[in-house]
């Protein structure tokens, strides 16, 4: 499979609109983009595109992209930045089936797949939305795929892992969470081919959070910033846990420093990777 990563950025993007700090000048100056998170998985033997959460930014990065339109499509949860470019399949496909988690959220009382049938009536005739539970596999453009709850509050969240059932090629997506993650969501995550791990931020800036840093290491570096995120050391951290062959940091935001922005293992809008 041909995992693509279309938006690598968080829910603002870099370069941020409107901002002039030192990465966004730096990102500006180098044509680099990171928007609204998004990742494309190409089965090559089906010929078919599994798309991972619908970014706002769904046009820009497919034509940048220039991959093919999604058979299928997955969605993690219902923040704006992962769910909101659904709308863009009106008048572009037809027939395409949505995974979702089936399991209420006791936030919203419904499920992230009843919130996709509410608020994306409209596309009824030309989606199906499908709810379902975590951890159980199902099939999607011929790979197997699960959703993994971990922890993103107040809302539920969840990781999703992909695998190849003909090459055993294993891809594992943490979605947007904190270092918090039960063990059964490490089990299911662990041992990828490639892994995209939420890095927001570097730990050094959140004295900057009105909570601070939670889940320290033994170093006393924070592994989560404020509640939601995975601070880089975090998630480099949890890679080093679920032994991951390769990882890639995503969901990153414009607090980088420049100097640190845009080093490895931080990934950037138009990444591609054979598994």
């Amino acid at each position: 499979m041909r995992v693509t990563l279309l938006g690598t950025g968080d829910t603002t993007g870099t370069p941020t609109v409107g901002c002039d700090c030192g990465t966004c000048r730096t990102a500006r100056d180098r044509g680099i983009s990171r928007s609204r998170f998004s990742v494309h998985v190409y089965n090559e033997r089906l010929e078919e595109s599994l798309l991972i959460d619908f970014s706002p930014d769904f046009r820009s990065q497919f034509l940048a992209a220039d991959v093919p339109l999604p058979d299928e499509g997955i969605v993690t949860h219902i923040h704006f930045d992962h769910l909101d470019g659904l709308g863009n399949l009106y008048r572009l496909v037809d027939g395409v089936p949505i995974h979702a988690p089936a399991e209420v959220d006791p936030a919203t009382d419904e499920s992230v797949a009843d919130t996709i049938r509410s608020k994306y009536d409209y596309l009824e005739d030309r989606i199906g939305v499908h709810a379902r539970p975590a951890f159980e596999p199902f099939e999607a453009c011929g790979l197997t795929v699960r959703f993994v709850p971990v922890t993103h509050p107040p809302l539920l969240g969840y990781g999703v892992v992909i695998e190849d059932p003909e090459t055993d090629a294993k891809l594992s997506i943490t979605g947007d969470t904190s270092y918090g993650i039960s063990e059964e969501s490490r089990e299911a995550l662990s041992d990828p081919d490639l892994l995209l791990a939420d890095a927001i931020v570097p730990a050094s800036v959140c004295e900057y959070h009105p909570i601070g840093g939670r889940h320290e290491g033994p170093n006393g570096v924070p592994r989560t910033f404020g509640s939601k995120h995975m601070t880089r050391e975090g998630a480099l951290a949890l890679a080093e846990e679920l032994n991951a062959a390769r990882t890639r940091l995503v969901h990153i935001a414009h607090y980088y420093p420049a100097e640190e922005a845009f080093a490895e293992p931080l990934a950037v809008d138009g990444e591609a990777y054979e598994l």
